[in-house]
């Protein structure tokens, strides 16, 4: 795929859009080998749509090319996920830009991410702050992740 960022739609992601995540997230690659299970029955279902903020990257040709979820309350990346094919395009960038904007608009001052193990370089690189270590629960996730703060330009 050779999409250009300049070609990428940030839009509010509705129900219909509910499966299309959830197989991006089911399919990333990301997620291979040990973390595998953590996202094999994931979904990402139209009621957290609709509660949510869920924004949607698309191309002009209507692919997916990832999405984000922003809770308010508390403020929190809950989700982040680019596709394998977008990989290196500057769409994890564009997402996060986007969120931060959303976030300035909600009132926030930062935005807190618990973020998978191999994602806490990218996170750090668009001026996240490590604060902490959210310890494994097994059995859904059986390892420790990085806890990471995002500050929000006022």
């Amino acid at each position: 795929m050779t999409a250009h960022i300049t070609e990428t739609l940030i839009r509010r992601a509705t129900a219909r859009d509910a499966k299309r995540l959830t197989k991006l997230v089911r399919n990333s690659r990301a997620y291979e080998g040990p973390y595998a299970p953590m996202v094999a029955a994931y979904r990402v279902g139209p009621d957290y749509i609709e509660t949510h903020r869920v924004f949607a990257a698309v191309g002009q040709d209507g692919r997916l090319l990832g999405f984000y979820a922003l809770m308010l309350d508390p403020p929190e990346l809950d989700l982040l996920f680019v596709a394998d094919s977008a990989q290196g395009l500057g769409i994890g960038r564009l997402l996060v830009e986007h969120m931060l904007g959303e976030a300035a608009a909600a009132g926030l001052t930062g935005v807190r991410v618990v973020s998978h193990p191999p994602a806490e370089g990218f996170y750090r690189s668009v001026g996240a702050e490590r604060t902490g270590t959210v310890p494994a629960h097994p059995p859904a996730v059986m390892w420790d992740r990085p806890e990471l703060f995002i500050p929000v330009a006022t």
